[in-house]
């Protein structure tokens, strides 16, 4: 395994014959290095990657509880001709939950499924990063408790700026549940992903976001705040990214967790 960090240029020094492809291919390697670092803060970049994303949410109910939820959440680009990438997102939840009540049976099993579909330019628009289009509710939830049996449809939009190492930006969707068990609530759901990010010239990237859901059904807020620290790095030829963080749950759901951590692999593979 190596880091993604400025290649000793002097071991590549064999002779004044060598010296000067060995500099560019150095340079080379920075270069996409520096791209790919760019790439991974970008939603709706043109890059195919399977981020597994790892969460453990702790105090939930009166048990103070755990839940553990794995995202697979694979993103794959497709270009629609000359101007445009469409982006498909999906997010498959891995569930093990604990009873929030003392005496009560654990849960394990496989979530519901959003998938988001992107519109993007191919350039960026004025400066932003753009896209859109519609995002899907799946009820795929192995358990009744680990999801809604509900079938939802809604709109998904992201935008966000790239300079000088930095990114921000936003993604935000809302969800309207449509189909399903009459026996359970109907979703009305709004999420917003206000995001922070700076990479430094190692690719190591400090992130802030939150990823608020306001429930119109029940008129409440769940509103976990989120710090992430993210290093790329190289095993082979093979690019993967390692995100650590942990999160403190600013507004909540009664009985709703107070805080977690969230350990990402991100498996990268550029064209």
């Amino acid at each position: 395994m190596r880091h993604y960090t400025a290649i000793n240029i002097t071991a590549l020094v064999l002779s004044e014959v060598v010296t000067a492809p060995a500099v560019m291919a150095a340079d080379d390697a920075e270069a996409n290095a520096a791209e790919l670092a760019k790439k991974l803060q970008n939603p709706i970049a043109n890059l195919i990657s399977v981020p597994v994303q790892n969460n453990w949410d702790f105090g939930i109910g009166s048990a103070d509880a755990m839940r553990f939820t794995a995202n697979v959440q694979p993103v794959i680009p497709f270009s629609v001709g000359d101007d445009w990438n469409l982006i498909t997102r999906t997010i498959m939840p891995v569930i093990h939950a604990e009873s929030p009540v003392p005496g009560g049976s654990s849960v394990s099993g496989v979530g519901d499924i959003v998938q988001s579909f992107f519109l993007s330019p191919k350039e960026a628009v004025g400066g932003w990063i753009v896209g859109g289009g519609p995002v899907f509710l799946y009820p795929s939830a192995s358990d009744d408790s680990l999801g809604g049996e509900k079938w939802g449809a809604g709109p998904t939009a992201v935008a966000l700026r790239q300079q000088n190492g930095w990114t921000y930006g936003m993604l935000a969707n809302h969800l309207w549940s449509f189909a399903g068990s009459d026996s359970r609530q109907a979703i009305d759901a709004t999420f917003m992903q206000p995001f922070f990010a700076y990479t430094t010239k190692t690719y190591t990237t400090f992130g802030l976001n939150t990823e608020s859901i306001y429930d119109w059904e029940n008129n409440r807020w769940t509103v976990p705040l989120n710090l992430t620290v993210q290093q790329l790095v190289k095993f082979g030829s093979q690019p993967v990214a390692f995100t650590v963080g942990g999160r403190y749950y600013a507004d909540k759901p009664e009985g709703g967790p107070d805080w977690g951590l969230r350990f990402v692999v991100t498996l990268l593979f550029p064209k």
